[in-house]
């Protein structure tokens, strides 16, 4: 039953890696964005980058808080990495175990454990 238990774990964290890589991807583009956003306001001058803005097409992205954003992301993102490795090491060994129990037990043949007892 426990492999069972991780095997469904380790799918959770799959999900919870899956939907932190796609925030992680959302938050550097909006980073990258920022960013060009920045140096066409530059090259545009104040009058045509406030109407850009009035308009949305220019964001009023906070880069610094972006930047905090990614880096923590990031920094979940291995969190979650770590937990996946460690919990794919303890389904290989309760896999293994599972499969070493019927020889440890000196079972011969077709002969199943009596897991009751």
């Amino acid at each position: 039953m426990r492999t069972v238990d991780l095997a469904v774990y380790l799918d959770v964290l799959a999900a919870k890696h899956a939907g932190l890589g796609a925030q992680l991807e959302r938050s550097r583009d909006r980073l990258r964005q920022a960013s060009i956003e920045r140096e066409a306001r530059r090259a545009l001058g104040p009058e045509t980058s406030a109407q850009l803005e009035r308009l949305g097409v220019f964001s009023a992205a906070d880069v610094r808080g972006l930047r905090t954003e990614v880096t923590d992301l990031a920094a979940a993102l291995r969190s979650v990495e770590k937990l996946q490795a460690w919990v794919d090491a303890q389904l290989f060994a309760a896999r293994e175990d599972v499969h070493a129990k019927p020889i440890a037990l000196g079972l011969v043949g077709g002969d199943e454990p009596d897991l009751a007892a």
